[in-house]
């Protein structure tokens, strides 16, 4: 097997791995209406990363199986972000 296929499968099973865990951490900060456990400088240096990981696909004209991964990630991680700031004002109307 060829070295920069076994890469590409590798990078896609990262990005496979990292996306599985997004959409418990969106139900959870929706449902939850809090902060609480949730850092967003984590948050924004996750969408960062994936950002930076587009941009290298692009820019190295590599659009393989990992780079259409990034997308939804990419879109689940903001998702979280935007819920982030949802709760954080939910939580200053409530006073906590």
């Amino acid at each position: 097997m060829d070295t920069i296929l076994i890469a590409d499968i590798l990078e896609t099973l990262m990005i496979l791995s990292f996306g599985v865990s997004w959409p418990l951490s969106i139900y959870r900060s929706y449902k939850s209406r809090s902060t609480q456990g949730k850092s967003v400088l984590f948050l924004f240096c996750i969408a960062i990363g994936y950002v930076c990981g587009i941009v290298s696909k692009l820019l190295g004209d590599n659009l393989n199986l990992a780079f259409w991964f990034y997308i939804p990630n990419i879109i689940m991680v903001s998702t979280d972000i935007c819920l982030y700031f949802r709760n954080k004002k939910l939580e200053a109307k409530s006073g906590k």
